[in-house]
C-alpha cells in the first residue's frame, strides 16, 4: 500500500506533546475549535457540605463545620472558585456554625455564608432575625413533588404557596434563591410560568434583590446531549430558562450523581449559558454524592477561567484527612484525591514514570495538586516498579538488571507465589537496599 504523501512529512519531526492542550505547568486546556457563545464571560461555584453534604451523612458539630469552611477559604483563596456556602439554620449546632461564619466572612474571609430554607410562610418570618443576605428557598417542581407534598396538591398551589415566601423574603430585604427541586423532571411549561412569576414579584425591588435560580437534577437524570429535549436536556433547559430572561450569573446546577453524569452535566450547564455550580468539595451529599467541585473547577480553568488566579488545589489534601478523621474518607481511587488516584501496579506504567513520567501523568499531579505520583507492587509490576520505588524514596537510579533490584523482585515474586494478595510497599523493601548511591 502506498504511503499517504500528505501527511509522510510527520514521520520525520520531533515529538509534539501539544502544549496548548496540555501545558507543563497548568491543567488541561480546552483547545475551542470556535468558542461556545453562550459561554458566560465569568464561571464560579458555591458549596454546600454544611447543608447537603451534613444530610448525606456529615453530622458535624459547629467547631468542625468552621475547620472545613476555613479549609475551603483556604482553597478558594482570592480566585473567587467558590464564592457562597450554604447553612442550616434549624439545629443549635447549625445555627452556632452559621453565626460563627458570618463573623468570619465580615472579618474579610472569601466565602459568604447563606441559609437554606423550606419556601413557607414559617420559614421566611425568621430571617430578618437571621441577618443573612441571601437565602435558598425549597421549591419543588416537578409533579412528582407538586402533587404530592401539598394539601390540596397541584401546580396552582405549590406556586402560591411559593410566591407567598419569595414576597416575604423580598420584603425582609433578603435575596430569595429558588432552588427549583427536580427540574430535570417537571414541565418546562410548568417551570417558565413559575420563574415568569417570580420575577414579576420582583421587578420593583433593586437590583440587590433580585432572585436567582438553582436548577437542580436531584436524582442525576439529567443529559448533557445538546439534541435532548428539556427538561432531561441540561442544555436545552437552560437555553429555555435563559430565554426567559434569566442572566447567566442568576442561574445555578445543582446535580447529583446518580447516573454517573454529574460532571458533564455540570460542565454542559456551564457551557449552555450557566454560570455557577453548586455542589460539595470531595462529592459529599446525598445518596452518591453532590457535584465535586474541584473536578469542575479543574475543568473551567481548563475553559480558561481563573486564569489570574488560581485556587490552590493543594489545600484539598487537608480537607481529604480532615474527612477520614470524621469517619467519612473519600474512596481510596477517587479521581484527584483518592489514596490510589495517582498510584498504579502495573510493570508496564511504572517503566513509562521511569522513561518519561509525563507519558502516565494527566497533568503535574505533584505541583498542581501536592499529591505523588506513586507505584505499589503486586504481581503484574516487575522490576520498573521497583526502579520507581528506588529512584522516589532514595534518589538515584538502579538498572532493572542490578543485583539489588534482582533480588528484591525474586522476594516479591515468592511472595505473590505463595498466596499474598495485597501489595508490597516501599517499607518491606527498603532493606534490599542500600541507604545512598554510593554504597550502590
Amino acid at each position: 500500500m502506498k504511503m499517504p504523501e500528505l501527511h509522510a512529512r510527520v514521520l520525520d519531526e520531533g515529538p509534539d506533546y501539544l502544549p496548548d492542550q496540555f501545558p507543563r505547568a497548568g491543567f488541561p486546556r480546552y483547545a475551542w475549535i470556535e468558542r461556545p457563545a453562550s459561554l458566560p464571560l465569568r464561571a464560579w461555584t458555591t458549596e454546600t457540605t454544611h447543608r447537603d453534604g451534613q444530610q448525606g451523612g456529615l453530622p458535624l458539630t459547629p467547631e468542625q463545620s468552621l475547620d472545613i469552611y476555613d479549609l475551603l477559604c483556604r482553597f478558594t483563596g482570592t480566585s473567587g472558585a467558590i464564592r457562597q456556602a450554604e447553612f442550616f439554620v434549624y439545629r443549635k449546632q447549625d445555627l452556632a456554625a452559621f453565626r460563627a461564619v458570618q463573623e468570619k466572612f465580615a472579618g474579610g474571609a472569601p466565602i459568604e455564608p447563606t441559609t437554606w430554607i423550606r419556601a413557607t410562610v414559617s420559614d421566611a418570618g425568621k430571617l430578618r432575625e437571621l441577618g443573612v443576605g441571601e437565602t435558598g428557598l425549597l421549591a419543588s417542581i416537578s409533579d412528582y413533588h407538586v402533587f404530592h407534598k401539598f394539601t390540596p396538591g397541584g401546580r396552582r398551589p405549590a406556586a402560591n404557596h411559593y410566591l407567598d415566601a419569595v414576597q416575604m423574603a423580598l420584603d425582609a430585604g433578603v435575596r430569595p434563591r429558588l432552588h427549583l427541586e427536580d427540574a430535570t423532571r417537571a414541565p418546562i411549561d410548568y417551570v417558565l410560568y413559575f420563574v415568569q412569576a417570580v420575577l414579576a414579584k420582583a421587578q420593583t425591588y433593586p437590583a440587590a434583590l433580585q432572585p436567582k435560580f438553582r436548577v437542580c437534577d436531584t436524582l442525576g437524570l439529567g443529559l448533557p446531549d445538546p439534541d435532548v429535549a428539556p427538561p432531561r436536556g441540561v442544555p436545552a433547559l437552560f437555553a429555555r430558562l435563559k430565554s426567559a430572561g434569566i442572566d447567566s450569573e442568576a442561574l445555578e446546577f445543582h446535580p447529583h450523581n446518580d447516573t454517573g453524569l454529574v460532571v458533564a452535566n455540570c460542565l454542559a450547564a456551564v457551557r449552555s449559558g450557566c454560570a455557577v455550580i453548586n455542589g460539595t468539595c470531595l462529592a459529599k451529599g446525598e445518596r452518591t454524592g453532590n457535584a465535586p467541585l474541584e473536578q469542575v473547577l479543574l475543568h473551567l480553568c481548563g475553559m480558561g477561567y481563573f486564569a489570574g488566579k488560581a485556587p490552590d488545589f493543594t489545600v484539598l489534601n487537608r480537607l481529604a484527612e480532615l474527612y477520614a478523621r470524621l469517619g467519612d474518607p473519600i474512596p481510596a481511587k477517587y479521581p484527584l484525591y483518592g489514596r490510589d488516584a495517582h498510584r498504579t501496579r502495573a510493570g508496564i506504567h511504572a517503566d513509562g514514570l521511569n522513561k518519561f513520567w509525563w507519558m502516565y501523568a494527566p497533568f503535574d499531579v505533584p505541583q498542581l495538586l501536592g499529591r505523588p505520583l506513586e507505584v505499589s507492587i503486586t504481581k503484574d509490576s516487575g522490576a520498573a516498579g521497583l526502579v520507581f520505588l528506588v529512584r522516589q524514596h532514595l534518589g538515584f537510579d538502579l538498572a532493572k538488571n542490578a543485583p539489588e533490584i534482582q533480588k528484591a523482585l525474586a522476594w516479591a515474586l515468592r511472595q505473590f507465589e505463595d498466596g499474598r494478595q495485597t501489595a508490597i510497599e516501599w517499607e518491606e523493601l527498603k532493606p534490599f537496599f542500600p541507604q545512598d548511591k554510593t554504597s550502590a
